[in-house]
């Protein structure tokens, strides 16, 4: 609609003066012209007031006003200044800036703005078309004010000079349209048609000159332009009454034509006009001239007065001017002159790089953003023409990004993969314009992008499990361990919290710092109470919704020497002391009592060991070292008491051992029977110490063979790697019968014991019974009589207790291991 009412409003004017019929066919096609395939078109005069209204771009395009701001519509210029811009609350397109005709197309016929309406989200261009019409803002101009003509007083009558013509920049009706000449009696005003629809002004001879009455004329001749009002320029022509000269030069063209490359070297010649003149002397002489050249044109084109050769004198650019029309005067030496039209051509060269607008972009984009999802939106714009102006827009291959054209010079760039922070958080891409000349230009901008982090990571602990230890006892606060996850995300989505799970019912037992991951103790542990719990541990990030991991941590709590040994036999009670009676006959070694105690702890801090602290007789009984069994020294005698006091000191072997003291009442007993599996194994201490011995020599033996086989080894294979070196089973070390008591089964070839091997350990209250029990499936011949049972129980618990020596039941290897 606005197209039509600036249409119809310069029609108007003209139709005051011509028939109102002859631009409905021009109206119909402006109709047409303005919506079709998408585009608007506006037709506007130069030299409008800036904010004035060019139309209204959101009713002519079907657009709510309330979208505009919304969506970021603007208005971009293509290859040329921005001259308008957009009226976001109203919709209309302004003028910006002041719009000259001349200077934006110089004598183009048709001078045409296109501008693009920008709307995101989603993305949509639109086309504009300003059509720029002339205003009458020019008045016709001479290139001098004063025209000098040399006549000689015989010229026929009816002869024609050609005068310089006026310049107008404006076209159409607004260029010059008449001249009119100051009234005299000697010349007359007539028109001379030219080809391209150019008409120069005449000068005709009415009647005949007389130098001798009139020497000089002076005229007024004015150029008037078609416009309303009127507008004119003038210049005065002085004419000389001279003596013979009666040819005027002659072109031998009306109209030369010629081309030249743009950006062409300074004196690079363009042409060589040629204009003859009949006359002798200087009359014959000729010289040439431009009629009119423009400030932009002056510095450009210029020609030499003698020869009429035409060079190039400062930088031609196409981009610029695609031709240019220029008047030339021939002027011989008595002052006529003659003109012609020259019309050159500028051809077009590639001497312009792509140009690449980044109009709108995302400096931000989510990872988890969807293949398709528009990043930035590129122009590329080309002044070159043809093959030279044809763009092809490009990114590399390695990126997850494509570019989609659908609107002629503008390229949408679109995600086309899958987006990870964690692999890529940046891209830096390359974006390249490449046009199709010969040789081709490009250019090249670099655009970066950053990924923005999602919570797509959970946390992660190295170990699904950890074992932590903490001795008993420990105060409240004492640091336990310290688990730690890892999350690949980034800034709050990466911040951990770590917590203990409720559900857990040991939960109470530690707490943890939240942060950092490092448990405490809640509560002191008691190793006698609890050896083992197990918690778990939760690491929760920060994102929204949160992810979280977990892991399990066993915590054993280790034993410290806290409880002292308690006597269990003989029974410690105020004011009674139970009696163990002895014959009187008992030999040397006899068994007398055994004290039985026990130690909470475990491990070392539970071995116990005993010792005789006060006696009634010093030198009458010992106590075994690590069985509690009390044993003769020496034969009753007659002056020994009937009644002995034997106190037991019982240490276990903590670091800082705790003791308890049992007192032992023994009475002497007259006509008791002695019992003789009670002193069969009297000398097992010395036996003991025996095997204690030989245990040394075969560890020290087992030690030295070890390393010399260890040395041999690295010596065959750092010395003699091409020989490798194997030894048969026959000549591996043996342990010698005699390195273990007899009732041993030897185990050197490190099988595994049978079932029928394995025992059991228990304690008893007896004074006199064994330590040890066998199982259903030891040999029958073992289980005859109670007191061999006992000896061969005394003699494992003796071996295992002084020589530190345990068999390891279904172990493989070693086959004897020594604590």
């Amino acid at each position: 609609m606005s197209t039509l009412y600036l249409f119809l409003k310069e029609c108007s004017i003209m139709d005051q003066r011509m028939d109102s019929k002859w631009w409905l066919p021009f109206l119909f096609f402006y109709l047409f012209l303005g919506f079709s395939d998408g585009e608007v078109r506006y037709v506007l005069p130069e030299e409008m007031q800036r904010g004035s209204v060019i139309g209204n771009v959101a009713r002519d395009l079907g657009l709510k006003v309330t979208e505009l701001g919304a969506r970021r519509a603007r208005v971009v210029a293509e290859g040329t200044n921005q001259l308008c811009e957009l009226d976001t609350a109203s919709g209309s397109l302004l003028i910006s800036q002041r719009i000259n005709r001349e200077e934006l197309c110089a004598q183009a016929t048709v001078c045409t703005l296109q501008y693009q309406l920008l709307l995101e989200e989603p993305l949509q261009v639109y086309s504009l078309a300003l059509d720029i019409t002339d205003v009458n803002d020019n008045s016709p101009a001479f290139a001098s004010g004063e025209i000098k003509l040399d006549l000689v007083e015989s010229t026929v009558l009816g002869r024609r000079f050609p005068l310089e013509s006026a310049h107008d920049p404006d076209l159409g009706t607004n260029s010059v349209r008449e001249y009119k000449l100051s009234p005299n009696d000697h010349f007359a005003l007539e028109m001379s048609a030219q080809l391209n629809g150019n008409a120069y002004p005449e000068l005709v001879l009415k009647k005949t000159l007389d130098r001798e009455a009139q020497a000089e004329h002076v005229l007024k001749i004015s150029g008037l332009d078609g416009g309303n009002p009127v507008r004119s320029g003038t210049a005065s022509i002085r004419i000389r009454v001279l003596d013979a000269n009666d040819n005027v030069p002659v072109f031998s063209l009306k109209v030369y034509k010629a081309t030249v490359p743009e950006n062409s070297a300074i004196g690079t010649l363009i042409t060589t006009l040629n204009a003859t003149d009949l006359d002798e002397g200087v009359y014959g002489g000729v010289t040439y001239s431009f009629s009119h050249l423009s400030d932009k044109m002056g510095g450009v084109i210029e020609i030499n007065p003698l020869s009429g050769e035409v060079r190039v004198a400062g930088p031609i650019d196409y981009e610029e001017a695609s031709t240019h029309e220029l008047d030339v005067q021939a002027k011989d030496g008595g002052g006529q002159a003659s003109h012609c039209k020259l019309i050159i051509d500028v051809i077009d060269v590639n001497d312009n790089k792509p140009v690449i607008e980044i109009k709108s972009a995302s400096a931000k984009l989510a990872e988890d953003s969807k293949p398709g999802t528009m990043v930035a939106l590129i122009n590329i714009n080309d002044m070159d023409t043809g093959s030279s102006g044809r763009v092809t827009c490009s990114i590399p291959d390695n990126v997850p990004f494509k570019f989609i054209s659908e609107v002629k010079n503008y390229y949408m760039l679109v995600t086309d993969g899958i987006l990870d922070r964690e692999v890529q958080p940046e891209y830096n891409i390359t974006v390249t314009a490449t046009d199709a000349g010969s040789p081709s230009l490009s250019s090249v901008k670099v655009l970066t992008i950053v990924v923005n982090d999602i919570n797509d990571n959970p946390p992660t602990f190295m170990h699904d499990e950890y074992n932590a230890n903490i001795l008993e006892n420990q105060p409240v606060g004492t640091f336990v361990f310290k688990v730690e996850a890892k999350d690949m995300d980034d800034g709050s989505n990466a911040k951990l919290l770590y917590q203990i799970s409720e559900t857990s019912e040991v939960s109470p037992f530690l707490t943890i710092n939240s942060d950092t991951g490092e448990l405490f103790t809640a509560r002191p542990f008691d190793y006698e109470q609890t050896v083992h719990f197990q918690i778990k541990v939760t690491a929760r990030d920060g994102g929204d919704p949160p992810l979280s991991a977990s892991c399990t941590i066993n915590v054993f709590i280790m034993d410290q020497n806290d409880n002292a040994p308690v006597v269990l036999y003989p029974v410690q009670t105020s004011g009674f002391i139970a009696e163990d009676v002895v014959p009187i006959e008992a030999p040397r070694g006899y068994l007398v009592t055994k004290v039985v105690a026990v130690d909470a702890d475990s491990g070392h801090n539970a071995w116990l060991s005993y010792k005789i602290m006060k006696a009634t007789r010093p030198n009458l009984f010992m106590v075994g070292l690590h069985t509690g069994e009390i044993r003769t020294l020496r034969v009753f005698m007659e002056d020994d008491e009937p009644k002995q006091t034997v106190v037991i000191l019982v240490t276990d072997n903590g670091p800082e051992c705790l003791s308890a003291t049992a007192t032992v009442s023994i009475t002497i007993g007259d006509g008791l029977p002695v019992l003789n599996e009670l002193f069969e194994f009297a000398d097992e201490s010395q036996e003991s110490d025996n095997l204690t011995l030989y245990l040394i020599i075969a560890l020290s033996t087992v030690s030295s063979l070890f390393i010399l086989l260890i040395s041999g080894v690295f010596y065959f294979k750092l010395c003699r790697r091409g020989y490798v070196y194997r030894s048969t089973p026959n000549s591996l070390p043996v342990f010698p019968s005699t390195y273990y008591p007899p009732s041993f089964t030897d185990f050197s070839r490190c099988g595994t014991l049978l079932n029928d091997e394995r025992y059991d350990s228990f304690l008893t209250t007896g004074s006199w019974r064994g330590d040890f029990r066998f199982s259903s499936n030891t040999d029958t011949d073992t289980l005859k009589k109670r007191s061999a049972a006992y000896q061969k129980s005394t003699l494992r618990r003796a071996s295992t207790d002084r020589a530190s020596l345990k068999v390891r039941v279904g172990a493989p290897r070693p086959c004897y291991v020594v604590q």
